[in-house]
């Protein structure tokens, strides 16, 4: 016959599964270590149970063996003497004394008439009367023995074995050895998840020092445990939390010193912008001036060469300081533009050894030209910016860089291939690098797109306009 299983017969047990499986997940480790010793005592009763049964058996085969043996033989001498009374006698003479005899110990006796008709069987037992073993215990232990027989003239006397109540006296003894050794794994059981509970109880210790780690409290240490096994994992732990403790302040130190440098760096520059205004306004301004009217001089005395001549020494001498001025300027403020690529490329080299986990694919195609230096600021500051928000937020493997000029517009591109873009309630930096990116990008006319459905990606495209302004440089050109 062939069994087919129907889907939804599947499906149902399915649930099942999945629901054995999560309360075996929900038990907890001390729950389930006592489960396996108490099955496995479980399990060692049972084997000292199969061995009990084995030798009750032998023990009521024995001993119906033996009652019948000796019941044999006694009954053998009470009926010897009724051979030589007559055959009319004999028959009610027989009769009473199986009355008077009654039940034999583990046999029953009947009397079988000459026909083979049955006279007379031995009244039930008392002891116990009115209860049985189970069938299937009684069919474990009981023995098959032979039935004895002996003639009385033309009567025949039967002894047929019964270890009824031998086998039900096993199966009270059974019940009670059950109840003890249900008893004892209940007591096995309780015992052992106590005993697991004082043993395991540094665990709990373990795991709050893990959460209160994992919630930024580097000063969590744990005691020195008595159990070796627990005393490694103590040392461990406690040697993992000062490593990282360390390496937390380090980088705190880092980022402080990182921080500290950059305001210096800022206000340096603030410093050197001022200076570099003040020469231009003042020294510069002055300095054109002289030269103009040593230049005004020289035109109009090409015949006085008492005046001519230092007149064109003086243009000189200004000339070589609007040359110097120049300079200073330059060295106070640096053109970014003229530098962009370089500046670019540092800053992408150093990216890349700080995260090598993600790749960063890069395509700079601004030909020779230079780029304006708050152009080339914007640009500098937006991919700084962007490559940031990927290592921070994105959880990235690849991240492409365009830049290029077209059509009088200067176009930058990065995309990664991370989570997308993502509510601000979860983002850390609240959106506020964007928004100084944007705010950058429109001073300069310049316009900013973001792109990037949820685990899709990310985009930035920035376009600026290629306009070339170098204050300072015409102002001295």
């Amino acid at each position: 016959m062939t069994m087919r299983f129907w889907p939804s017969a599947r499906r149902d047990r399915a649930p099942m599964a999945s629901g054995l499986a999560r309360r075996n997940h929900r038990l907890t480790l001390r729950t389930r270590v006592g489960l396996v010793l108490t099955g496995l005592a479980a399990s060692l009763l049972l084997v000292l149970g199969g061995l009990w049964l084995h030798g009750t058996r032998n023990s009521i085969h024995e001993e119906v063996e033996a009652a019948s043996r000796v019941s044999e033989q006694w009954l053998k001498v009470v009926v010897g003497d009724l051979h030589a009374l007559p055959a009319s006698q004999r028959s009610e003479r027989l009769l009473g004394v199986a009355r008077a005899i009654g039940r034999i110990r583990a046999n029953e006796l009947e009397v079988h008439s000459p026909d083979g008709s049955l006279l007379y069987v031995s009244p039930a037992p008392t002891y116990k009367a009115g209860r049985a073993a189970p069938a299937w215990f009684a069919r474990l232990l009981s023995a098959d023995l032979p039935v004895r027989t002996m003639s009385v003239g033309e009567f025949r006397l039967s002894l047929r074995p019964d270890d009824s109540r031998a086998v039900l006296d096993a199966w009270d003894e059974l019940l009670a050895l059950a109840g003890w050794a249900l008893a004892l794994l209940v007591c096995l059981f309780v015992a052992a998840c106590g005993a697991l509970a004082r043993a395991l109880r540094p665990l709990d210790q373990i795991m709050r020092a893990l959460d209160r780690t994992g919630r930024g409290r580097f000063d969590t240490r744990l005691p020195q445990f008595a159990t070796p096994e627990l005393g490694r994992i103590s040392r461990a732990f406690n040697g993992m939390a000062d490593r990282l403790s360390a390496a937390v302040d380090e980088n705190v130190r880092l980022d402080t010193e990182r921080e500290v440098a950059e305001r210096m760096q800022a206000g340096l520059q603030a410093e050197r912008q001022v200076i570099a205004r003040e020469l231009h306004d003042e020294l510069a301004q002055g300095i054109t001036a002289v030269r103009a009217l040593a230049g005004a001089i020289v035109q109009r005395t090409p015949d006085e060469p008492a005046l001519h001549i230092p007149a064109q020494s003086i243009v000189a001498v200004t000339g070589e300081m609007q040359d110097g001025v120049r300079n200073i300027l330059h060295r106070l403020r640096p053109p970014v533009g003229s530098s962009l690529v370089v500046a670019l490329e540092r800053h992408l080299g150093n990216w890349r050894l700080q995260h090598p986990e993600i790749e960063l694919l890069t395509h700079l195609a601004i030909a020779d030209r230079p780029v304006a230096d708050d152009l080339a600021a914007t640009v500098l500051r937006c991919v700084q910016e962007g490559l940031t928000n990927v290592a921070r937020h994105a959880a990235a493997s690849r991240v492409e860089l365009h830049l290029f000029r077209e059509a009088g517009w200067l176009h930058l591109s990065l995309a990664d291939n991370g989570r997308g873009q993502v509510e601000k309630s979860t983002n850390a930096g609240c959106g506020l690098g964007l928004t100084g990116m944007a705010e950058r990008i429109a001073a300069i006319g310049g316009h900013l797109r973001l792109s990037g459905p949820l685990g899709q990606g990310f985009c930035i495209d920035v376009r600026l306009p290629d306009v070339h302004i170098h204050h300072l440089q015409e102002e001295f050109a």
